[in-house]
């Protein structure tokens, strides 16, 4: 005992020195940008967004600080910097830190915004009333009790919630209790073989369908936010689930297999497991007033999403934001604001908005323009045929996610770049769905447990190491990636997308 009291705190220095450093690497990368010369062909306000970027970039890798952090101090230098720099329109006259800080602030105006805080809400009501936990142990308790058809269960499950809990999160801490509670009743430890196979299961499959579905993940707010004020276009969500469901549905299967062949439980029969759903499902009790009323409001808000452009001209974040005023008020909703308050993350709505103001920040100062010319020009990106193209540039996104614990992060710094690159493209392509299929890439969290918030709520049970993630990351991670390819030399151009 004594030895691990002493031992304990010293890689928490460590880690705490090693912070200090990312900080510190932060700002001198960020001052040494903004002291370079300026280039003829950039604006000074487009090299300090450029500077900003790299500043956040280092931040959000490392995670030196927390990322409400990190988007404070993103807002005050982009403040301060841009303020300081020569306007655009009249290079004689300075920004401005009044102007300077509305164009920072701009992303907490964007509906995108609006979106992922409804959705966190919704998510919440989830939450509140237990409906996720009793839609999955019922499909659960459906499928049998052999492994394979609980892993089957297990990627069903994922889908399912993916139509109605709009939080990659949420919908993972669902599924894996279940799911290690019924390797805990057939006597098996945790980090067993059988605990390894149904949560990288269960965490695999909500990766998978956050591309499939737009209200799955937050990233794809980002995304669609970057695309309506660029191109002017609205993605509609049956579109996007025109586009992207098929490849998830192929993920899926080959999610099914790849566990089966990867990761050898120790039985093929979990015995108890169905008794232990049904007790779970009796410990819920009935069906309750609130869980109807939602039952009723996301069966609604599906259908709304659905036919959104086809049968009503309201659009995703309008009826969502409806949606939960319905939730909120008081006899026919399911919640109160005082529950409200205490569940919902606000740090992440500011983390989301200050994403999409640093990439408004970059495409309005043509810093993004200015970063896609000098890096994919330089290596003739925007000349070659649309195949190679997408080819380097998904696996370009999948490499660079390895350093990223968030896909919005990620969103938030590429999604402009690849918007710039897809309005210089000698190609006749469609640009909206070029920048879209990069989307999709973004939302590959399959390698390693710190690619996905997801990844990390499952990895911190201790169900399976690094080693058996990556066992099944990999064969993911290449098959997704060759579909991305074949779609887009296919089914993609069959649709209209490219």
């Amino acid at each position: 005992m004594t030895t691990t009291q002493e031992v304990a705190p010293q890689p928490e220095k460590q880690k705490r020195n090693l912070k200090g450093l990312w900080i510190l690497l932060a700002f001198a990368v960020l001052i040494t940008i903004v002291l370079l010369p300026n280039p003829a062909d950039l604006p000074v306000v487009g090299q300090r967004s450029l500077a900003i970027l790299a500043f956040a970039v280092i931040l959000w890798v490392t995670e030196a600080v927390p990322y409400p952090v990190s988007a404070a101090m993103i807002l005050g230098l982009a403040a301060v910097l841009l303020g300081l720099a020569p306007n655009m329109e009249n290079p004689e006259e300075l920004l401005g830190t009044k102007n300077a800080l509305r164009m920072a602030l701009a992303g907490f105006s964007s509906p995108a915004v609006a979106l992922v805080a409804a959705a966190l809400f919704l998510a919440t009501a989830m939450q509140t009333t237990n409906l996720h936990k009793r839609l999955a142990l019922y499909i659960l308790s459906k499928v049998g009790v052999k492994t394979g058809a609980i892993i089957f269960g297990s990627i069903v499950v994922s889908i399912v919630l993916a139509f109605f809990v709009p939080s990659a999160t949420a919908r993972a801490g669902a599924v894996v209790p279940i799911l290690l509670g019924m390797v805990a009743a057939f006597g098996l430890p945790t980090n067993s073989r059988l605990g390894a196979l149904l949560v990288i299961t269960a965490v695999q499959s909500v990766s998978i369908w956050n591309v499939g579905i737009k209200t799955g993940a937050a990233q794809n707010m980002v995304a669609l936010g970057f695309i309506e004020k660029e191109f002017g276009v609205s993605v509609a969500w049956s579109s996007w689930f025109l586009y992207a469901a098929p490849w998830s549905i192929l993920m899926s299967i080959a999610l099914f297999f790849i566990m089966k062949l990867v990761i050898k439980p120790e039985t093929q029969v979990v015995e108890g497991g169905k008794e232990l759903i049904q007790g779970q499902l009796k410990e819920l009790g009935k069906i309750k007033a609130s869980e109807l009323r939602l039952i009723v409001v996301a069966v609604t808000l599906l259908f709304l999403w659905a036919t959104e452009e086809k049968l009503h001209p309201f659009d995703t974040t309008t009826v969502t934001i409806v949606a939960i005023a319905i939730l909120l008020t008081p006899k026919i909703g399911v919640f109160d604001w005082k529950t409200v308050q205490q569940m919902i993350p606000w740090g992440t709505i500011v983390v989301f908005a200050v994403g999409i103001s640093m990439g408004t920040l970059l495409l309005d100062t043509t810093g993004a323009q200015w970063l896609s010319d000098k890096v994919f020009g330089a290596i003739g990106l925007d000349t070659m045929p649309l195949l190679a193209t997408i080819a380097l540039l998904s696996l370009f996104n999948i490499l660079i996610h390895l350093g990223f614990a968030s896909a919005t992060s990620l969103s938030s710094a590429l999604i402009p770049i690849f918007i710039a690159l897809a309005t210089t493209i000698s190609l006749d392509v469609n640009e909206v769905g070029f920048v879209l299929i990069q989307q999709f890439v973004i939302s590959f969290g399959f390698l390693l447990p710190v690619s996905a918030p997801q990844n990390m709520l499952a990895y911190g049970t201790g169900a399976f190491s690094v080693k058996d993630f990556l066992k099944t990351g990999v064969p993911l991670t290449i098959i997704g990636y060759l579909l991305i390819l074949l779609f887009s030399a296919t089914y993609w151009q069959w649709i209209g997308l490219l």
